[in-house]
Order: C-alpha cells, then sequence, then structure tokens
C-alpha cells in the first residue's frame, strides 16, 4: 500500500510503526535522498507532501515521505481536495506517503473520505484505564513480540503497574528481558515485583477507595495521581467508566439476572470471568448509591472543564463520593 494513515493519541505506538516503515522501506545508504519528514508549520505542507511522493527514490529503497499531523482531515478546501483526489491513486509503488495524526479523523468530509479508500488506516489509541482485559492483553502480545514468557498472574502485575503507557511496557519488558537472560527463563510476578517500579498510583484504586468510603487512602491517591502528571480529566475519565460499569453489573444483579454472559455484554466487559471479582468488590454496595455516584462525577468534570484547580477540586468531590458510601454502610 503507497498510502498510509496512522492516527490516536498513541504517540509512542506511532513512533514505533513509523520506525518500523523507515527500516522496511529506505536503504540506510539513501536515507538523506528518499526520507522527508513534512511538519504542519510548512506552508502547504499538503501540496508538498504531494508533490514529493510523486518524486522517483534515488538509488536504492523506496522513498518515505511522512506528513505529520495535517488539518486536511478536519477541515479541507475544495482546492487541496481536487489535490488529493487527483494525486492519490497515482502515487507510485516505489513510494510510501505516510499521514500521522493524534486527531481523530473526521468521517464525514470528502477529504477523509478519499483518504481512506486509498490509505491502510490503522489506529493507535491508547487504551482507556479501566478496560484492563485490553491491558493484559496488549502486555501478552508486546511480551510475545519481545519472545518472552510471562505468567498470568505476572501479566496482571505489570498491567497495574504500567496501566495504558506503551512507552513504559516496552521499557519494562525490556528490563525483564535482562533480567531473565537469554534461556528462555519463564517471569513470574516475584521478578515483576522486584524490578518494575509501579511509578503511576492507578486511577482504578482511587475508583475502589472511593467504592470502599475511604476517605484517606482517596486524598492519598488524588494527591499521587498529579504528583505523577496525570491528568485531571484523564483521572475523572476513568473513575466515570469504572462507576458505569459498577452500576451495570450491580443493576443486573440486583435485578435477579444469573447468566454471567448477559451481564458482562451490557456492562461492555471483554471477559465474563472477571465478573466473579467484580461481584466480590460490589457486596457490600448498592445499585442506589453507585447510581448517586454518577452525577457527583459529571458536576466533577464540569467543573474540571471550566477551569477549576486540579486538586483542590479532586479532592472536595473525592471526599463528597466516598460520603456516598459511607451513609450508605451506616444504613
Amino acid at each position: 500500500m503507497s498510502v498510509i494513515l496512522y492516527w490516536g493519541d498513541d504517540d509512542f505506538a506511532i513512533a514505533k510503526a513509523v520506525d518500523a516503515i523507515q527500516k522496511s522501506a529506505i536503504d540506510p545508504a539513501w536515507k538523506s535522498f528518499n526520507y522527508e519528514k513534512i511538519t504542519p508549520d510548512k506552508e502547504d505542507a499538503t501540496i508538498a507532501a504531494l508533490d514529493a511522493a510523486m518524486t522517483p527514490p534515488f538509488g536504492s529503497g523506496k522513498r518515505l515521505v511522512w506528513l505529520s499531523e495535517p488539518s486536511l482531515m478536519q477541515q479541507c478546501s475544495e482546492q487541496l481536495l481536487a489535490e488529493l483526489e487527483r494525486t492519490l491513486p497515482q502515487v507510485p509503488d516505489t513510494t510510501i506517503l505516510l499521514l500521522t495524526s493524534k486527531n481523530k479523523p473526521d468521517g464525514r468530509l470528502k477529504s477523509t473520505k478519499t483518504i481512506q479508500k486509498y490509505a491502510k488506516v490503522q489506529e493507535f489509541s491508547l487504551i482507556p484505564p479501566w478496560k484492563t482485559e485490553e491491558i493484559a492483553q496488549r502486555v501478552q502480545s508486546v511480551a510475545r513480540e519481545l519472545g518472552l514468557k510471562v505468567t498470568p498472574d505476572a501479566v496482571q502485575l505489570l498491567s497495574e503497574s504500567v496501566g495504558n503507557n506503551t512507552r513504559q511496557l516496552y521499557l519494562e519488558l525490556e528490563k525483564l528481558q535482562l533480567l531473565a537472560g537469554g534461556g528462555g527463563q519463564q517471569i513470574d510476578r516475584a521478578m515483576v515485583a522486584s524490578l518494575v517500579v509501579a511509578n503511576t498510583q492507578n486511577s482504578l484504586q482511587l475508583a475502589a477507595a472511593i467504592r470502599q468510603g475511604d476517605v484517606g487512602t482517596a486524598l492519598h491517591l488524588v494527591s499521587e495521581l498529579l504528583n505523577h502528571n496525570e491528568p485531571a480529566l484523564k483521572i475523572v475519565a476513568t473513575l466515570v467508566g469504572q462507576f458505569r460499569t459498577w452500576l451495570w453489573v450491580k443493576m443486573l444483579l440486583e435485578g435477579g439476572e444469573k447468566d454471567d454472559r448477559v451481564i458482562a455484554t451490557a456492562a461492555g466487559l471483554g471477559n465474563p470471568k472477571r465478573l466473579f471479582f467484580i461481584k466480590q468488590e460490589l457486596q457490600a454496595t448498592t445499585a442506589d448509591r453507585l447510581a448517586a455516584s454518577l452525577p457527583k462525577l459529571l458536576d466533577l468534570e464540569f467543573n474540571l472543564k471550566r477551569g477549576s484547580e486540579p486538586n483542590s477540586t479532586l479532592q472536595m468531590h473525592a471526599i463528597e463520593l466516598c460520603q456516598i458510601f459511607k451513609i450508605g454502610d451506616r444504613g
């Protein structure tokens, strides 16, 4: 495929994919002639990229033209659209025209539809922190890529330690690879615990502390998350996702549903076996309490988007959320 579009907010994963293209397509001896990265600050960046893509490579290997963060999938003039429609079908096999964007392409635009028609499109978005099954699957996938054997409990600990941080995942697995040596030693939980530093306090731990009405732990976790530069709105997004999942499960359980697969599907759980643990987590609470938490979380999100100071705002709402569950426990 001569035209490739990578998009998403996982910068590290995109960078690795771009590096793989460079290594497979470009002859290192001719890289200075056949590789060009065009950034959005360049005047008429898209036109420059289209023109460069039509230029044959020098020497051996292919030409790689990388157009970074183009605006044409958010807005596109008729003139630029015409250039896309004229050029993309003609990009030669000797060239790779690569487009990368952090933003999701606007599928309503003709320019986006044109690119999708001629390009190989791949999404590289960070896994939402509350989708723990997908994070565990990513850990297993990267471990296989690096040729590592990792026990299930080690996968679990790694998932909890690195969350959805792809860069840190590769870094930690590469360290574990050195620790395991070249003998194919299996990586177990003890090895992970001895080497991997959980340098992010997981937002899911904060959700659990709130659900338990544990004010002290919740306030500590808020401080730790912010100290590790976790964006406040990202913390809230994780909390909202987790409490919605819990609410769905608890509502169905209280409604008498017995089929774990039905509950898992309704709650958006990829692995029905996870319900065993969720049911244990929710034994001490009710659907009413979980439902009462969501308006508080949406109010928290609203205040943060209006510019409220993150630390004090998160702490105040954490206290209010904990009180919902502490009041219920007294009753």
